[in-house]
């Protein structure tokens, strides 16, 4: 791709200089030759008025008058021969060549004044202006191959970036982590890019809950199966309805296995370990395994979705970054903890951990999710992990406040459309009651 662009851009340039340094050089030195054999006329006309003016007054011609006039400073050096009507005839410079450029005048008195000039000093001076244009096509060539690289890397970075995040729906990301490029047709492309990755997971997690759904609701009716047909064996007095019984048993086994296997794929398939998650089931959770904890440090712990919204994530990593958050606010915090939701402009949304206590230096917080780094003497190494786990899944953890600490977790929502309670509605309860037995 860059190399294309440079090479289009070279030879636009190429032809550019071509259609406009071509004729500027060749308009360039008929204006040069132009102008040398004007300024040669201008001399002569000059001379023959100084001339007439000394025979007018009847003052003496000769060489030495004639000096002033050869030039060699200014203009270029030249040949002066001055014929008086009288016959006489006056010379002064040597040029010494034969190829010249001449021109001639008549005074009015009948003297005529000749002015010669090396046709080679006029021909050097087209050199000159012909090698300045050509050092100007260069530069502007050299210029424009420059830009051009420059340009094609803007334009090439964000259709790398581009594959990369493809790349990344295709591994499974549920939302492609892409950044504007400035370049209108590349960002419409990577926001239908990202859009079709949320549609993706949200399929995905859609089609993973609706087989987990599938699975329970097929192993309960299984289940009871096989314990009726324990209960038939253990009871059965023929040895051939205990072997039918052991037979039966065998298939539900199977058919068992089967289920745990279809489940086992769909979640593979699907690229990940990233589910339609209720957050009240992950807060509840987290409320059972941290409440004593804070109750015990004579500290409250609450938990409020306000945001009502499915999102897209790893059950154990949601859970695991939470408590990471939790644990660093019990440990380092003060007051109350609150674990609240909010929900984001688009379909996502914000998880904030905060507490009362004094916060997050200013020196600490631009490296706090740095591996290694930590203000209380931890290993540093949970709020990283927390930060990897939750970017996994698509989402990002940030420090949205130091002072009273506020950590941020952003998850993809689940669209309307695709919510695993909306596509797979609550199935009724199965029931199995006791068969009374055949006597």
């Amino acid at each position: 791709m860059r190399r294309r662009a440079v090479q289009m851009a070279v030879v636009a340039v190429t032809v550019a200089l071509l259609l406009v340094g071509v004729p500027l050089a060749i308009l360039g030195s008929l204006m040069v030759w132009d102008s040398a054999q004007t300024a040669l006329d201008a001399r002569v006309v000059y001379l023959s008025r100084a001339v007439e003016r000394r025979l007018a007054n009847d003052e003496r011609i000769d060489d030495a008058m004639l000096l002033p006039w050869i030039g060699g400073d200014v203009n270029p050096e030249a040949r002066i021969v001055v014929e008086t009507p009288t016959g006489e005839r006056f010379e002064a410079g040597d040029i010494g060549t034969t190829d010249v450029l001449r021109t001639s005048d008549l005074t009015p008195s009948g003297a005529r004044v000749v002015m010669e000039i090396r046709r080679s000093d006029v021909i050097w001076r087209i050199a000159q202006m012909t090698f300045l244009v050509a050092i100007a096509s260069a530069v502007a060539f050299v210029v424009s191959v420059l830009v051009a690289m420059r340009i094609s890397r803007r334009i090439a970075a964000p259709l790398i970036y581009l594959a990369a995040a493809a790349e990344q729906v295709g591994a499974g990301q549920a939302r492609p982590r892409v950044r504007p490029s400035g370049i209108e047709e590349i960002d419409l492309v990577q926001d239908e890019l990202v859009r079709t990755a949320e549609r993706m997971a949200g399929r995905l997690a859609a089609e993973r809950q609706f087989a987990a759904d599938a699975s329970h609701q097929l192993r309960t009716p299984l289940t009871a199966l096989s314990m009726r047909l324990e209960e038939i064996e253990y009871l059965a007095e023929s040895d051939e309805v205990k072997e039918e019984a052991q037979a039966c048993l065998q298939q539900v086994e199977r058919l068992t296995g089967v289920v745990d296997d279809l489940l086992r794929t769909s979640r593979n398939a699907g690229g990940g370990t990233t589910e339609a998650l209720h957050l009240d089931d992950v807060f509840a959770q987290q409320a059972e395994e941290w409440e004593d904890s804070f109750a015990a440090a004579g500290r409250t712990l609450s938990f409020r979705d306000e945001a009502r919204r499915v999102v897209l994530a790893s059950p154990g990593a949601l859970s695991q970054a939470l408590a990471t958050l939790i644990e660093n606010s019990l440990r380092y915090g003060a007051g109350t903890t609150s674990v609240t939701t909010r929900p984001s402009s688009g379909r996502g949304v914000f998880i904030d951990v905060r507490d009362e206590g004094p916060g997050v230096s200013d020196e600490l917080a631009p490296d706090i999710f740095l591996k290694g780094v930590s203000g209380g003497g931890s290993t540093g190494l949970g709020l990283a992990l927390a930060r990897d786990l939750v970017a996994a899944d698509g989402g990002r953890l940030e420090l949205t406040q130091r002072r009273p600490p506020v950590f941020t977790i952003f998850l993809n929502g689940v669209p309307a459309a695709l919510d695993p309670d909306v596509v797979l509605p609550q199935g009724a309860l199965v029931t199995v009651g006791r068969r009374r037995r055949r006597r």
